[in-house]
């Protein structure tokens, strides 16, 4: 599989699954006055930081929000693209459990 097959496996939806692997995309927003998760926008799912956009800091400070919210460590999160960019598409190895917006999408 190529790179560009890997970029579009979400397809219509913000999230798929590649074995027991979930596949997101985000739309960050950085500096925002809290830590949450929002609604889906299309085809990425609006996650807001409460960390400033330098240097991939607001991505790392993402991470560590999202890491516990899907059951997994912050190792067990990859970015695939999007370290220094409000679109950003990650690869959560084997998370256990899967935030409220995950599960409003499936009904």
């Amino acid at each position: 599989m190529s790179r560009g097959q890997v970029r579009n496996i979400t397809g219509d939806s913000f999230f798929a699954w590649d074995g027991d692997v979930l596949v997101v995309n985000i739309l960050g927003k950085p500096s925002a006055s809290k830590d949450a998760i929002g609604k889906p926008k299309g085809t990425q799912l609006k996650v807001s930081v409460t960390a400033a956009p330098q240097h991939g800091k607001a991505t790392d400070h993402m991470l560590r929000f999202l890491a516990p919210l899907f059951g997994v460590s912050v190792s067990a999160i990859e970015v695939v693209f999007g370290q220094e960019n409000v679109n950003k598409q990650l690869r959560i190895k084997a998370p256990t459990q899967l935030p409220p917006a995950f599960t409003r999408a499936a009904d």
